[in-house]
């Protein structure tokens, strides 16, 4: 059976973005240090269209977290830019240039509506306005039984997990302390959750947890 799920970067003071985001600077101050483990490793590099990489523990992981996606879900605040509203003259194509890396279909949760973006590499962006559980089952149509992916970012992994609608999550806990941000776990109800692993390596410990229903 297909699962809703997502993998996360956060800081040891459960933070997954610094302060003071902005354009220029969309993870906030420090933020951008959270994602460190990963830029090196060749799992990570080779989806990018990059040469070389390490191998190490992290490398199983990555390539688990990636695998058996259909489709994915983000917030807008995700696909930014971060001063958010209307889309203007619809210049912004999200963050991740003409090629992004999910090749799937992706639909990004919003208050205003605008046609799909198709981008290169089989990314294509349907924008949906009417709320959670229609961008879920939308996803999961184009998901076609893979399962779906939440890419982000902070506030819309708090709305899903608290309607209870995540079955698992992983999070790659980074030995850092932001001090301030966007924090991941608040405001997310009652949940119970289930340790199904977790995975030290250079850098990181990944956490995996089930969400018990």
């Amino acid at each position: 059976m297909s699962k809703f799920r997502f993998h996360l970067s956060v800081s040891a003071d459960g933070y997954l973005a610094g302060p003071d985001q902005s354009e220029e600077n969309p993870l906030g101050v420090g933020g951008e240090q959270l994602h460190e483990w990963v830029f090196p490793l060749e799992a990570w590099r080779k989806p990018h269209g990059k040469e070389g990489g390490e191998v190490n523990a992290s490398t199983q992981v990555v390539e688990e977290v990636v695998a058996n996606v259909g489709a994915g879900v983000m917030g807008r605040n995700m696909f930014g830019p971060v001063a958010g509203g209307d889309w203007g003259d619809e210049s912004w194509k999200g963050w991740w240039g003409d090629d992004p890396p999910f090749h799937h279909p992706v639909f990004v949760l919003t208050h205003h509506e605008r046609q799909p973006l198709e981008m290169e590499g089989g990314t294509t962006f349907t924008f949906v306005t009417d709320g959670l559980e229609s961008a879920l089952e939308q996803a999961r149509d184009a998901a076609d039984g893979k399962d779906v992916q939440l890419h982000g970012g902070a506030s819309v992994a708090q709305q899903f997990l608290a309607a209870n609608l995540i079955d698992e999550f992983e999070l790659h806990v980074v030995p850092l302390l932001l001090g301030g941000g966007e924090r991941l776990l608040d405001n997310v109800g009652d949940l119970q959750l289930e340790q199904e692993r977790a995975v030290e390596a250079p850098g990181v410990t990944h956490v995996k947890y089930r969400v018990v229903k």
